[in-house]
This record gives structure tokens, C-alpha cells and sequence, in this order.
């Protein structure tokens, strides 16, 4: 904890407890009595801290004078990149809700969030306009249906769906046991247990036809068979580990590649020649190959040989669109 978190720390306690001892602040913060003299004497000679020493209470207090935002202000306390994100996606997210029910109760929220964001000594309406969170591919949803498949996912409920498969381009009636809601890339998909297959399996919530309840009670999986079905393989096509990619990317490429995460278990190796291999486990190669294709000439699949042929299938098909 630096000194300037220290500040704001020091400040929350005496909200909270009014009368502060010395030892609770000591504990608190994890400093010295000679760190806390020297913090306390900044705060109250340069920083104009309303904060005293309360004898008969026996600990520390602001004053009561009326004044006191008038002459106080803390310096401005910056958010790291995972602070900022989180609160501007929770603030875009109510933003974005249509008006209903809730509005009353989201009202507060947006009022503390900009409260919080206003923490780092910038007008939070200057923070958004300055700082933009950019959707990617984001598909719209029925409200209705996810409300009932929130719904039964909590209320541990199974689902008759209508589910249409872009890749066939048909629609597959599915009675399933909903286990989570997953926001993956912008979009969200329910991990489920699908009674037809009798399997675990994966929806995307854009692509259901048609939701309705149904009055049984879903079947439970673990979280640890979840986590080994869905978490195990490379992105949303999760299932039991298939193979192994291992990806080359040239020197130019290496440069982004190495700082980004495609998988928990992956695993990266620079090499002399400035490149840069990236071995990742995946179940189903559909998205891995739109990543492997996004990178262009820059990525060379050194293997498996099945997942080398379909890129090159992949790029031989978009070859073909283009000596036309």
C-alpha cells in the first residue's frame, strides 16, 4: 500500500468508525507509529485534513465543521487498467439497460459508480468520454428468452429450447438441464445437459428460436465436471481435450502474440530466430481456426497435421474467392 492509499485508507476508516484508536489505525494500515506520525502530519499540515486527536474519546476524529470539502481534498488516486474496466463495464452495462422495473434501484448504482469513478480525481463524465469500451461481434438478444433461461439456470429448472444450428442452417427442438450463463467475446452462451445427447453441451443464447419452462428439476452437474468439460479445451467449442495445437508465429507477430492469453495451459517459447512458438489444447478446431486465419501469413500450424490441413483447406477456399 503506497502513501496516497494509505491517505484514502486512513480517511475511510474515520468515516466508519468515527472514533479511531491509534492501534486500529496501526493494525489497519500495517505501519509503524513514526509512519502514521508522518502520514497524519502531512494530511493535516499540507492537505488541510479536518482530523484531530480526540482525548476524552480516545482516538482520532474529523471535526465537526461544515466546511470541511471546501478545504479538503485528497490527491487524485488512479484506477490499474483491471479497476477502470470493471467499473466502466458495469456503468456501460446499466447504461444500456432499457427502461422497466428495475430503473428505480439501477439509479443508486450509477450514482455510486460515478461516485467511485470521480475517486481518481476526474469528472466521471470526462472518464467516459476519454475511455471507450468497444464491443466486438456482439449479437442481439430476445429479453424474454434470457430472462426465463436466467431463470431456470437459478431456479435449477429444465428448458424445452428451439435451437437453430447455423451450420446446418436447421432448428433442433432440445430439452436440457441449464447449468451456467457464460459471457464470452461479447456474446452469451448456457453451458447445459442436453437430455437428446445425453452430454454435456454448449447454446448460444442468440441462436434459441423459442424458450419454455419446464416443471421438472434440472439434472446437477458439478462444477468440477463442468470445469473439465467446458474450461478444459481452447474457447467457447470447450469439451475433453481433442489434440494440441502449436502454432509459429513470425518475429513481426511475435511481438503481440506472446503478451496475449489464449489459454490457462498454453504454453509459449521464444525462439532465435525472433519467432515464436505457442502450443494451446483445444477440443474443437472451428474458433481456433478463425484466430489461426485472423494472423494471416504472420502463423504456421507445425501441428497436428489434421488441424494443419484444414487451414489449409481454409486458405485454399479463400484463394479461390479471390482468382475470380
Amino acid at each position: 500500500m503506497n502513501r496516497t492509499e494509505r491517505f484514502y485508507k486512513i480517511e475511510q476508516i474515520l468515516h466508519h468508525r468515527h472514533i479511531v484508536p491509534l492501534a486500529v489505525f496501526l493494525e489497519e494500515l500495517g505501519i509503524s507509529r513514526a509512519t502514521f506520525n508522518r502520514d497524519m502530519e502531512y494530511l493535516r499540515d499540507r492537505l488541510h485534513a479536518p482530523i484531530i486527536w480526540d482525548r476524552e474519546a480516545g482516538g482520532y476524529r474529523f471535526t465537526d465543521s461544515e466546511n470541511i470539502n471546501t478545504t479538503y481534498e485528497l490527491p487524485g488516486l488512479w484506477f490499474s487498467a483491471g479497476e477502470l474496466y470493471a467499473l466502466l463495464a458495469a456503468q456501460k452495462l446499466l447504461t444500456d439497460i432499457e427502461p422497466g422495473i428495475l430503473a428505480r434501484h439501477i439509479a443508486p448504482l450509477q450514482t455510486r459508480l460515478a461516485g467511485l469513478l470521480e475517486a481518481g480525481g476526474q469528472p466521471s463524465a470526462e472518464i467516459a468520454e476519454r475511455v471507450r469500451l468497444l464491443s466486438m461481434a456482439k449479437r442481439t438478444l430476445q429479453p424474454r428468452f434470457f430472462a426465463e433461461i436466467a431463470t431456470a439456470v437459478f431456479n435449477r429448472q429444465q428448458l424445452d429450447i428451439q435451437a437453430w444450428n447455423r451450420g446446418r442452417n436447421e432448428i433442433n427442438p432440445r430439452r436440457i438441464s441449464p447449468q451456467r450463463l457464460i459471457h464470452y467475446r461479447d456474446n452469451w452462451y448456457l453451458d447445459a445437459w442436453c437430455h437428446w445427447r445425453q452430454a454435456l453441451r454448449n447454446f448460444s443464447i442468440d441462436s434459441l428460436q423459442a424458450v419454455s419452462m419446464v416443471d421438472e428439476p434440472a439434472i446437477e452437474i458439478t462444477d468440477p465436471q463442468l470445469d473439465e468439460h467446458f474450461a478444459s479445451a481452447y474457447g467457447i467449442f470447450a469439451g475433453a481435450i481433442r489434440d494440441v495445437a502449436v502454432l509459429k508465429f513470425s518475429p513481426e507477430r511475435a511481438r503481440w502474440v506472446r503478451s496475449e492469453s489464449w489459454h490457462p495451459q498454453q504454453v509459449g517459447e521464444d525462439l532465435s530466430d525472433g519467432s515464436y512458438r505457442l502450443t494451446v489444447p483445444y477440443a474443437d478446431d472451428r474458433e481456433l481456426i478463425m484466430d489461426i486465419l485472423r494472423h494471416g501469413s504472420h502463423v504456421e500450424v507445425e501441428a497436428p497435421t489434421s488441424l494443419r490441413e484444414s487451414v489449409t483447406n481454409e486458405a485454399a477456399k479463400i484463394s479461390q474467392i479471390y482468382q475470380k
